[in-house]
């Protein structure tokens, strides 16, 4: 076992933490000062100017969160390496939003993923449910965990108060976000990838070290069994499929035909078809920086599994009786929970191995990875919210009106998630990236299923998509709500569940989807189809027509030309000249009042300014020829990666068992 490092942080670790903040501030200042902030395409999609290299970054560190180096390390101490094949998965996931969802979305000319179904389709009552419904998912699964997740870090490495932590994180990304819009949002989120990659790669440096490499893991790992465990139970014995990747269809926790065929059209959801994805692609100046930002994003993707899962590992390997615990007493003295600790895993691991000076680093790292999801998920909730559901409440509303409630619908949100965070420490059952992978099984294939019909398939209709939604929805409800009622029992006791719920997550995502698909297509076959101008731009097949559509023959209705109901008279009522004390005091007044606004992007002299008719952003599928080229070989080439990864890392290294008479485990008299 490794040497302990834990101890109190010194001055270099809050000199670390300090340092972190002052960066994130100089970069809100940059983005306060050189950026348009007072129009909707400026605080939204960043003006539409980015260049790869950011917006890839930003997809990076927006997927990966405090909920990756909490959750990703706690299932790979729990059950091995199995739950990278949810990573090296969005290499290919990054490519088909790339090369086949962005250039239908770019064509149809929307701001927003729940706009495209209203162009699509026709209506309005698409377009508000997922709008709705994507918000409900961004609190269960992305933002509530987020904070649940970075807060036990800090409490973990600095015993803080875990509610006290939320706050005080909530208080930076809200400002972060309500202050600069998506550029902000993009610009911190390169800060973060650095911060992430850096400090995540010393640590992984330093645990292979202690370790012995990654064979000293393979054998350490599977003879990391807590002293006390049940009596006669294999309870705390990790899996004989540990460090396999793509797992038996029965008898396993993550079956491979359950994953390639359930797991992998839902992810097509949080990949190709999630405001918050597809919001930074469509900020890019081009399709072809689009696409890079892709293909940079997916290389990069490869590293969580060697930085964070695997160091996850690590740490039971290292502290078995902190980290796997299972006995409840046992457990509450490790980490304060009665269930499990592999949530601990990389704190442990950070706590116990890096030395005085470092831990301020990491420190920051976990707050860089809160940080870039965070402040991604508000903007992009906010960005719906405010382009999606508010228009159609208060259709003349102005400039002003939508940029202040979409930074106002920020404060809401963050009310409710907090809401929501003793909740998902009682139902997370020790596994909090497992739990996310559930409620989107649960909620998220019809959505994916209907995206991908509205693109590749002309002839589904608006009926077919909203019925596919409704009987998806009352499906995957009905299985969530059963899952939640009857807990998974420990491991000493039988499982006497219901067989629906005993159904591994991933095979019910793969029946969902078949199911919602099914929906769609009979109900699209025996109505009208839709009229010929809906499908104008909006199909992967009629991207690139050219025709007029109907619905723009008498102005565009594209969100962002809601700029026109801008009030021009709105104006400051200049000061008098006269220098008495009273002006000198409205004076004073209007100053403090003119700099609030403009901190938050809501200055009149910026909601004087109109839209700008031509400007940098992606008005066309056009690509320079060598550009393509290039990228497509990349294409392919990340194709094999990730083909190679799955195959090198579904090789069982123990094909005959692992001998039982390494495991020292101390059964509980």
């Amino acid at each position: 076992m490794g040497q302990d490092a834990s101890g109190p942080l010194i001055f270099w670790d809050y000199l670390a933490i300090v340092a972190y903040f002052l960066l994130n501030i100089a970069v809100g200042i940059y983005v306060i000062c050189r950026h348009d902030r007072g129009s909707v395409s400026g605080y939204f999609l960043a003006g539409r100017f980015m260049w790869w290299l950011p917006v890839g970054a930003s997809l990076f560190a927006s997927n990966i969160g405090s909920e990756h180096f909490i959750g990703l390390a706690g299932s790979g101490a729990a059950g091995g390496i199995g739950v990278g094949a949810f990573n090296f998965n969005s290499l290919v996931m990054l490519q088909l939003m790339g090369w086949v969802f962005l250039p239908v979305f770019i064509s149809s000319g929307v701001a927003t993923v729940p706009e495209y179904m209203k162009k699509r389709f026709g209506g309005t009552r698409i377009q508000m449910y997922l709008a709705g419904l994507s918000l409900l998912l961004y609190i269960f699964t992305k933002i509530s965990v987020d904070l649940y997740s970075g807060a036990l870090f800090i409490n973990q490495a600095l015993q803080w108060n875990i509610y006290l932590s939320i706050m005080a994180l909530l208080a930076l990304t809200a400002l972060c976000t309500m202050t600069g819009g998506l550029a902000a949002v993009i610009y911190t989120d390169t800060l973060q990838f650095f911060i992430m990659i850096g400090g995540a790669s010393i640590v992984m440096v330093k645990a292979f070290q202690e370790v012995g490499g990654y064979e000293g893991l393979q054998y350490r790992y599977m003879q990391a069994v807590p002293k006390l465990v049940p009596a006669n139970t294999t309870c705390g014995v990790p899996r004989a499929d540990s460090f396999v990747m793509l797992r038996d269809p029965v008898n396993s926790d993550l079956p491979w035909p359950a994953f390639l065929f359930g797991q992998t059209p839902a992810t097509i959801w949080y990949w190709c078809a999630d405001q918050m994805m597809i919001q930074r692609a469509l900020a890019s100046k081009s399709l072809s920086h689009a696409k890079g930002a892709t293909i940079f994003a997916a290389y990069i993707k490869i590293l969580p599994f060697f930085i964070i899962i695997l160091p996850g590992m690590i740490s039971r390997a290292l502290y078995p009786d902190d980290v796997a615990c299972v006995l409840p007493e046992e457990c509450m003295r490790a980490c304060g929970s009665m269930t499990s600790c592999t949530n601990s895993a990389y704190p442990r691991l950070v706590v116990g191995i890096m030395p005085a000076g470092l831990k301020g680093l990491m420190m920051a790292v976990m707050l860089a990875a809160l940080m870039s999801d965070l402040t991604s998920i508000f903007n992009s909730a906010a960005t719906m919210f405010t382009l999606d559901i508010w228009p159609r409440l208060r259709p003349a509303a102005r400039t002003r009106e939508l940029l202040l409630v979409g930074k106002v619908f920020v404060v809401v949100l963050v009310a409710i998630s907090v809401a929501w965070v003793p909740i998902i420490e009682e139902i997370q059952g020790g596994q909090l990236f497992l739990y996310i992978q559930k409620i989107g099984a649960y909620l998220s294939p019809p959505i994916a299923c209907v995206y991908t019909l509205a693109v590749l398939w002309p002839r589904m209709n608006e009926k077919g998509a909203f019925w596919a939604l409704m009987v998806g929805l009352l499906v995957g409800m009905v299985r969530m709500v059963l899952d939640f009622s009857f807990r998974p029992p420990p491991c000493w006791e039988q499982d006497t569940r219901p067989a629906i719920i005993k159904l591994n997550f991933m095979y019910f995502a793969m029946i969902l989807f078949w199911i919602t698909g099914v929906t769609g297509i009979v109900v699209s076959l025996l109505t009208k189809a839709s009229e010929d101008y809906l499908l104008i731009r909006t199909t992967y097949t009629t991207r690139f027509d050219k025709a007029e559509r109907q619905d723009e023959i008498k102005g565009s209705t594209n969100t962002m030309e809601m700029e026109a109901f801008q009030d021009k008279d709105n104006s400051e009522t200049k000061e008098d000249p006269e220098a008495t004390p009273e002006n000198q005091s409205r004076g004073l007044l209007s100053r403090l009042k003119n700099s609030c606004l403009w901190v938050f992007g809501l200055e009149d002299n910026a909601l004087a300014k109109e839209e700008p008719k031509e400007g940098p952003m992606i008005s066309s599928l056009a690509q320079d020829p060598r550009a393509r080229i290039f990228l497509n070989i990349n294409l392919v080439v990340i194709v094999i990666i990730c083909v190679g990864l799955f195959a090198y890392f579904s090789v069982n290294p123990f094909p005959n068992g692992f001998d039982p008479k390494a495991y020292t485990a101390k059964p509980v008299e």
